[in-house]
């Protein structure tokens, strides 16, 4: 896994200064790559690289360049790549380019993907199977080439300039060109907020995410074009039940085998839920055919969590049991990371994890937590296999099976934090004042996005009204919520150096699934019973009874005083600039003396999370923030 970045001017642009831009750039990605960094410059292009080495750790090393076949070795002449990601069939795709002529000098999936945009231009990403963000510069059409996966496993963000376009991994990376000014406005204060951010949106005002499933050229004539090559159809799904069980059991036995290829250590991130343990289940399984030593096994865990672990709203029992208990069933190498207080709350890591994901979230010690798990786990792995997307597209999140909330006209999940006490006004947003909500207008800005995203969902002919409303939620679940679930793990991950694997998020199997009736689905009356009965061979009976949980949050109460005193602070600093946000009476109710009610729930907790981090962002923005 790896950072990319770079910038094409126009024909007879003014020249940036080299290579002040490029090393600014690569900074902001050094933790995306560690083992190395390169810069390669022609023209009126600059592509730049930082690797983290995980396959042909000696021969992939980037920016890499390559003549069409039959030219002459011309650096001149070159195509050069900057690539982000990992291929899973490239071998299958190094053997049929090898048949058309092509000649490899390394093992890297990285000349893979060079090769095939050599052989088949800009349609070489409808035949990569995999999680990738790239950048390909063709001297001979005097263009630039980006292009995401199927799903944003992998993030790229681009800015046009007044000379020009600029990319990279991140928009920290894009605010160190100086063409690029980190504004923030209104309406990226509403996507700030926003749960549901449509494909391609941006907090900064003048950056722009591509959006997964996308090419973008930019000829250095200034003309863009931004393609869709990948989209999820409408599918009648003819299949029995018997039938639909076995053909997940063997696209996810596909997806998670092909997954494990690396160069270097590997583990699973495990949960001891149904996802995370289908996958350390599968990978075991593979490893012990190939002969390989034990799946390496990861969990976190809370100092006391077992032991005084309440059960709330969503969570019925702390994790690390079931996560023993499917260790000891496959045989794996478990390791269980334990985190204090102490470590939820330092200052250096929290600002780590906003540093990470460039913008303010909510999430907290969540976000924390699963910081310094993926920093555990880069002590003894490079890369890391989770079960993330499984609940989007077998149905597993609570507010699907809460037909008050599933059938109204919103986003599902957005229904469900108005119907929670402590997110009545949007997870994150309950401390706004009322003036600065109103200018949000966040109600107008949901129904607004609802609308845009409604109009892309495909539709089977004769559908029943149920099927219809379950692929919708599904769809909307994949384009809506998914893409920042996966930014926030690449984020808190590439922090530490680790690279996650998301097997679910094979294309194939997730197209499967999305035209699986839900009937089907939920056959037995629970969530994700398909996926249960394509793993019940696998995995130890109480996990597979166990409902969703999602990741866990600290219940020390010590961690929420120290909260609510960071908290306190701020709103005693008259130079806080969060302060001309907050309803100021509120918020001193909540760090008073009586914490204000239900002040220790973790829903409440997150009104303060977003404000301080929201504070801390203000501060060392650096640009303009127009509320």
């Amino acid at each position: 896994m790896c950072g990319i970045a770079g910038w094409v001017r126009h024909e007879g642009g003014p020249m940036t200064e080299e290579p002040g831009p490029a090393e600014a750039m690569a900074h902001t990605m050094a933790c995306r790559g560690p083992d190395g960094h390169g810069t390669w410059t022609s023209g009126p292009a600059t592509l730049i690289h930082t690797r983290l080495a995980v396959i042909d750790v000696a021969g992939g090393a980037q920016p890499m360049a390559a003549p069409p076949v039959g030219a002459p070795d011309d650096p001149a002449h070159a195509v050069v790549l900057t690539y982000n990601g990992e291929i899973y069939n490239f071998v299958e795709l190094r053997a049929e380019l090898t048949s058309r002529g092509h000649r490899f000098t390394t093992r890297s999936d990285t000349e893979v993907v060079l090769r095939a945009y050599l052989e088949w231009g800009e349609a070489c990403v409808e035949r990569l199977e995999g999680m990738f963000a790239l950048a390909v510069w063709d001297p001979r059409r005097r263009s630039l080439l980006l292009a995401r996966d199927r799903f944003g496993v992998k993030p790229l963000s681009y800015a046009s300039t007044a000379h020009g376009l600029v990319f990279g991994s991140e928009p920290k990376t894009l605010l160190a060109h100086p063409a690029v000014t980190p504004a923030v406005d209104l309406d990226g204060l509403r996507v700030l907020f926003s749960m549901a951010r449509a494909p391609g949106e941006s907090v900064y005002r003048d950056i722009r995410d591509l959006p997964p499933g996308h090419t973008l050229s930019y000829g250095s004539d200034g003309r863009t074009v931004l393609r869709r090559y990948f989209q999820l159809e409408a599918r009648p799904h003819q299949d029995d039940l018997g039938t639909t069980i076995g053909t997940v059991r063997e696209l996810l036995e596909h997806s998670v085998s092909r997954e494990l290829v690396a160069d270097v250590p590997l583990s699973v991130l495990l949960s001891g839920g149904l996802d995370s343990s289908a996958v350390a289940a599968l990978a075991a399984r593979a490893r012990k055919a190939a002969g390989d030593p034990p799946i390496r096994t990861t969990t976190i865990t809370y100092s006391g969590y077992s032991d005084d672990f309440k059960a709330d709203l969503v969570r019925s029992a702390p994790d690390a049991p079931y996560a023993r208990a499917v260790a000891d069933h496959i045989g794996a190498d478990h390791l269980e990371i334990e985190l204090s207080t102490a470590d939820l709350t330092d200052p250096a890591a929290r600002r780590d994890v906003l540093r990470a994901q460039d913008v303010p979230a909510p999430f907290g010690d969540m976000d924390t937590s699963t910081y310094r798990a993926f920093a555990g786990v880069s002590r003894h792995s490079k890369v890391a296999l989770t079960g993330e997307s499984a609940d989007e597209i077998f149905g597993g999140y609570s507010w699907v099976h809460i037909p008050d909330l599933a059938d109204e006209p919103r986003f599902p999940w957005v229904a469900f934090e108005q119907w929670h006490p402590g997110t009545r006004d949007g997870l994150g947003q309950g401390l706004l004042s009322p003036a600065f909500a109103a200018k949000l207008d966040m109600p107008g800005h949901y129904a607004e996005r609802y609308a845009q995203a409604m109009a892309e969902i495909p539709r089977l002919p004769g559908e029943s009204a149920e099927a219809r409303r379950a692929r919708e939620i599904c769809h909307l679940h994949l384009t809506h919520w998914l893409p920042r679930l996966l930014e926030r793990n690449d984020r808190l991950s590439m922090i530490s150096g680790l690279e996650v694997r998301v097997p679910f998020c094979d294309h194939r199997l997730v197209q499967y699934a999305y035209d699986i009736p839900w009937e089907l689905k939920v056959f037995d009356g629970r969530e994700k019973s398909l996926l249960r009965a394509a793993v019940a061979d696998l995995l130890p009976e109480q996990v597979l009874e166990r409902p969703k949980a999602p990741f866990p949050v600290s219940q020390d109460a010590t961690y929420t005083k120290a909260l609510h005193a960071e908290f306190a602070e701020v709103l005693a600093d008259p130079a806080a600039p969060v302060r001309p946000l907050l309803d100021l009476d509120k918020a001193r109710a909540v760090v008073g003396p009586e914490g204000g009610a239900g002040a220790q729930d973790w829903l409440h907790r997150m009104n303060i999370e977003m404000a301080l981090q929201v504070n801390t962002w203000m501060v060392g923005h650096g640009g303009s923030v127009e509320p």
